[in-house]
């Protein structure tokens, strides 16, 4: 892809989505600096970059905690001396935490608490730090992932709901504030995104998501990277606080 090599992008969270954006990525020279909760998932998102022809280095993060944030936003200024870029794409999914994620009546107050420190004052925490960097190397983009759950109205998971909604209200603040210095801020809104071993292992789940959309296959990580990697090149220069759905056709909105 054009208009990212040499770039230098801060992911904070690995997975997915991450890996199929460090592909694109490193394909066209970028050089990224990943932060997971998982150390192993940052390396792996790494290495898919260095193979394709990029760079990258990996460190431990957890999002919520802001003296972590910012280490991983000087690491990256250590490693390579700027910052041209931010993805964020961390989440609190993991199954046993997604089940605690209930209704106003019945969720536990911590359970609330901890959903909101990670999914939306996280990603405020690398806008904090990582901005600052960002206006000196002259401008740059900034990726935020919601989720269509913000648009399908749910019965459960109530706090990753609300807390994707307000990352769209995050995204838009941070491009109508800094849009004149050259910053850039748009969301990606995923539908359901599965990796070939996921794939594998959710028949049901992909049939019944199949019923509710246009397009005839679920997505896949380079799906969401291709998107993510063209918002943070050169190619979208004057494209800003917008939220772009890629899912299949699942949710149509103008």
């Amino acid at each position: 892809m054009e208009g990212i090599k040499d770039k230098v992008i801060v992911f904070a969270g690995a997975g997915g989505i991450a890996d199929g954006t460090a592909k694109f990525l490193g394909a066209g020279g970028a050089k990224i600096v990943v932060g997971d909760i998982v150390k192993e998932n940052a390396e792996r998102c790494v290495k898919i970059a260095k193979d394709a022809g990029g760079d990258g280095v990996a460190a431990v993060l957890d999002i919520s905690n802001a003296d972590q944030v910012k280490s991983l936003i000087d690491l990256a200024i250590d490693k390579y001396g700027k910052i041209n870029g931010l993805f964020n794409v961390a989440a609190n999914i993991q199954p046993e935490e997604v089940a605690k994620d209930t209704n106003p009546v019945d969720i536990d107050l911590a359970v609330w608490q901890r959903n909101i420190d990670i999914n939306l004052t996280g990603y405020m925490l690398t806008s904090k730090y990582a901005i600052p960097h960002i206006l000196e190397a002259g401008g740059g983009s900034i990726v935020n992932t919601i989720s269509d759950a913000v648009y399908a109205g749910m019965p459960d998971k109530l706090t990753y709901s609300v807390t994707k909604a307000g990352i769209g209200a995050l995204t838009r603040n941070i491009a109508a504030r800094y849009g004149k210095q050259g910053i850039r801020c748009n969301a990606v809104s995923p539908g359901l995104v599965l990796t070939e071993a996921g794939l594998q292992n959710s028949g049901h789940l992909v049939e019944m998501v199949l019923q509710m959309m246009p397009a005839p296959r679920v997505g896949k990580p380079e799906d969401m990277g291709s998107m993510v990697s063209f918002l943070l090149s050169d190619l979208t220069e004057w494209i800003t606080g917008q939220t772009i759905c890629v899912d299949g056709g699942a949710v149509m909105r103008t």
